[in-house]
């Protein structure tokens, strides 16, 4: 006789050598919660809460806690929320980026230690979502991603502020000299003035679209504002949804598949999202066994189109891509390029998700796929001496005036060296020359920060300079723009060709022929090797011991090597 498999509450019990003693004490601990017996019977929701006084993106979560719970009660379940690692973008040292890993690993390993059926993951910003999606995937238990939504711009001497694209405009203002210390104070207050993630095509709202084209989102969902009631009815769904996964199991490891896996790298290059999206979906894809690679990237990039008007690259906000039609609208656009056959957290395929949902859309956010913004999609890999595995440029917020160009390197060693001499009056520098830090990669010490937007030198920014050529092995906020070449891989740090360039080398960029030359000899660059050793020791203890040993490239989605399940390869070798 097939035994029957534990649910609920009699889900993994803790092991005290006698099972039905280890579930009669943990009935008896619960009903101390003031829970009935009739409600520990029920199938069991867990709800991962990634809420934190340390981040500000997440402060309206304990609102949309409490409409998942709605959901899970109203559709007879039994809501158990847990705490997860939280990463606020801007509060973690060295970065938020050093933490995903660690997060992912947390969700996965609650999801499994606690008794739950199914998981409601409640997150959103950068790095939160793809770190709960890559536990989820590994844990592979019944999930639903909720979302946070995005900030609403706000009104401010005549014209709409959002985080953090505008945060970067003023900046960039402030250090030409356009806008004095008092007037940055005033923007200071004025950039993000409601919960909520970024209100423009950053990572988060990048990861939110991501999320739903990857099936695991409820369709709709991506791009609620964050205070919209909408949001709080989004939630209650997906706790109800959960329930139903927990009667009837469909895992994320049957969602998250190579069709769904194009079908969301078609949607970020279509909303020319943040460059980190490519990172942070290698990472999610490579713990389900899909492996993406750099070539097919460039493949699918030819042939999407970018339809989406959003800052960084366009001109409207998140909140303007929901009242438009939201992802949804997205991807009827790209039906013809989609694999609408791939399943989806409602159990219905994307096809018939589609097929579904009203065809209005607003012409001024999303455009048609014969009448694009560009032809081809946001975001392009490049290859060559300089980076034999690859690296990313985003062409949707880069000046085309710079896709073909030869410049001098000017070469900074670390950020420090960066912060020290980028403003100096002596430095040697013009606008036709490439911007080059090293050493910011996964394994620097840094930890891959969001430091690849080098400032335009000010003395350059005085003069009215706006972009120029800026190579490095580190990120780029999702927020930012400029014609930026990032994630170069190998890394600096682990003596790749980045290692070896110095101030006075050339570089040439060709992003039609997807290449990117250090223009060095060979027998120069085995002279520079020589003599190269690494930037930092290595740590000796803690967590930053076990990253730093651990961690993987860019192009394999800086995920540790071990929490990587063997890949199949989507498009053949990088």
């Amino acid at each position: 006789m097939k035994e029957k498999k534990s649910r609920g509450l009699a889900k993994g019990l803790t092991n005290y050598g006698d099972p039905a003693f280890s579930l009669y004490l943990r009935r008896s601990f619960a009903k101390s919660m003031g829970f009935s017996s009739e409600m520990l019977e029920r199938p069991v929701v867990g709800i991962a809460d990634s809420r934190s006084g340390f981040n500000n993106c997440h402060r309206h979560f304990p609102e949309l806690v409490e409409a998942v719970k709605r959901g899970v009660l109203a559709a007879g379940g039994l809501p158990l929320e847990f705490p997860t690692v939280s990463l606020g973008e801007v509060f973690l040292s060295p970065t938020s980026m050093m933490f995903r890993n660690l997060m992912s690993v947390d969700v996965e390993e609650m999801i499994r230690a606690q008794p739950m059926d199914a998981v409601v993951l409640v997150g959103g910003c950068d790095k939160t979502v793809p770190a709960q999606l890559m536990g989820a995937v590994s844990a592979d238990l019944p999930a639903v991603q909720l979302l946070g939504g995005p900030m609403m711009p706000t009104s401010f001497h005549g014209e709409r502020l959002g985080a953090c694209t505008d945060c970067r405009r003023f900046w960039a203002l402030h250090r030409a000299g356009k806008v004095d210390a008092a007037g940055i104070d005033e923007v200071e207050g004025n950039l993000a003035t409601t919960a909520g993630t970024c209100a423009v095509m950053g990572t988060a709202s990048t990861m939110a679209s991501i999320a739903e084209a990857l099936g695991m989102a409820l369709p709709g969902s991506a791009a609620i504002p964050a205070v919209h009631a909408d949001r709080l009815r989004a939630a209650e769904a997906s706790g109800k949804r959960a329930v139903e996964l927990a009667r009837s199991p469909l895992r994320p490891t049957q969602i998250i598949t190579e069709k769904s896996v194009e079908n969301a790298l078609r949607v970020l290059l279509a909303i020319g999202g943040s460059t980190n999206g490519i990172v942070h979906l290698t990472a999610i894809a490579g713990r389900a066994g899909v492996e993406v690679s750099l070539k097919k990237l460039n493949d699918l990039s030819d042939s999407t189109p970018v339809l989406v008007d959003l800052k960084p690259t366009g001109q409207h906000y998140m909140s303007d891509l929901y009242a438009a039609g939201g992802i949804g609208a997205v991807m009827r656009e790209l039906k013809p390029l989609l694999h609408l056959d791939a399943m989806t957290v409602t159990g219905r395929t994307l096809g018939e998700l589609l097929e579904a949902e009203p065809g209005w859309v607003d012409r001024a956010v999303v455009k048609s796929f014969k009448d694009p913004l560009s032809r081809q999609g946001g975001l392009v890999a490049l290859f060559g001496s300089l980076a034999p595995n690859g690296a990313i440029l985003k062409r949707s917020a880069a000046d085309p005036r710079l896709f073909e160009k030869e410049g001098r390197a000017v070469v900074f060693s670390s950020l420090d060296d960066l912060a020290a001499r980028i403003d100096e009056p002596g430095l040697e520098v013009t606008a036709e020359d490439f911007l080059v830090l090293r050493n910011a990669g996964p394994k620097s010490g840094y930890a891959m920060p969001e430091a690849g937007y080098l400032p335009i030198p000010a003395k350059l920014a005085r003069a009215g300079v706006k972009d120029m050529v800026r190579i490095s092995d580190a990120r780029m906020s999702g927020t930012a723009y400029g014609t930026i070449v990032l994630h170069v891989s190998p890394e600096a740090a682990i003596g790749g060709p980045l290692a070896l360039v110095r101030s006075g080398d050339r570089i040439r960029i060709s992003v039609k022929e997807r290449r990117i030359e250090l223009l060095v000899s060979e027998d120069e660059m085995r002279k520079r090797k020589a003599a190269w050793r690494p930037p930092v020791a290595p740590p000796v203890r803690g967590y930053a011991k076990l990253y730093m040993e651990h961690v993987l490239q860019a192009e394999q989605g800086c995920d540790f090597d071990f929490l990587r399940k063997a890949s199949a390869y989507l498009g053949g070798k990088s």
